[in-house]
């Protein structure tokens, strides 16, 4: 069992560093510097799965700009933002105070986090997960792995209309969401979010462009052709190396 479930993550590894690789387009030099920024520390580790260059440039990221991290997790692409927006940019790391319940571990650490002097332009806000809101309008509104979220029990629910709606309004003109997550079945719609974890990419296309986006493209660096879409998200098979999406959304006026 040991040397079949070795097999198995081997080709899954291989699937999703090949689809990668493919998808790869150029990263600009200040997206790489703040890749290779030291106080990233044991974060670089999981860089060559989650391939934050080339998101970070799909999201157009760049110095100045103003960036909210909705639901920031470990705070992996909050610093890597932080570093690219530089000093006369800033990063919002907003939690929804309904998942903050359930992540108690990672909001103290995005706020120890941002309490450090070379995080001095990142922010933390705790707020319903119905009431989005930021002090100023963002260039890019991201949220990674947790768009799926919103429908369950757990966070309210929130309709992701409300939210949608929210973001197109604190957003610049001409400023994106960019939205990623894992992938469920085609036609699943709403169906595996609570249970897989997972929701269908042509929902969530549907319901962003429903609030006024337009779809303005999306990034294959992340799909694993390997993952079938029926396991958890968190199943040990599967873990680390899901299909995911990356959609991009523009604001047009």
């Amino acid at each position: 069992m040991i040397r079949l479930h070795a097999i198995i993550v081997a080709g899954l590894v291989a699937a999703f560093a090949s689809s990668a690789f493919a998808a790869g387009g150029a990263v600009p030099a200040y997206v790489s510097a703040a890749i290779s920024d030291a106080s990233r520390g044991a974060d670089a580790k999981a860089d060559a799965r989650r391939h934050p260059g080339e998101l970070a440039a799909f999201a157009q990221i760049k110095p100045g700009d103003t960036v909210v991290d909705l639901i920031p997790g470990s705070g992996y692409f909050t610093r890597i933002f932080s570093k690219i927006v530089g000093p006369k940019g800033h990063v919002y790391a907003v939690w929804p105070t309904e998942y903050a319940g359930e992540a108690a571990g990672d909001v103290a650490a995005t706020r120890a986090m941002a309490a450090k002097p070379e995080y001095s332009n990142v922010s933390v806000i705790l707020q319903p997960a119905a009431a989005f809101s930021i002090p100023t309008k963002a260039d890019v509104v991201w949220t990674s792995q947790n768009y799926h979220d919103y429908p369950d029990k757990f966070m309210g629910p929130t309709d992701p209309a409300v939210l949608n709606k929210a973001v197109y309004k604190a957003l610049k003109p001409g400023g994106l969401f960019v939205v990623i997550d894992h992938v469920a079945e085609a036609g699943s719609g709403l169906r595996d979010t609570d249970t897989l974890h997972r929701i269908d990419p042509q929902t969530v296309k549907t319901q962003v462009q429903a609030a006024g986006f337009t779809f303005d493209g999306q990034s294959d660096v992340l799909h694993n052709a390997a993952d079938d879409h029926t396991l958890k998200v968190f199943d040990k098979k599967i873990r680390g190396y899901t299909d995911q999406f990356a959609f991009r959304f523009r604001k047009q006026h």
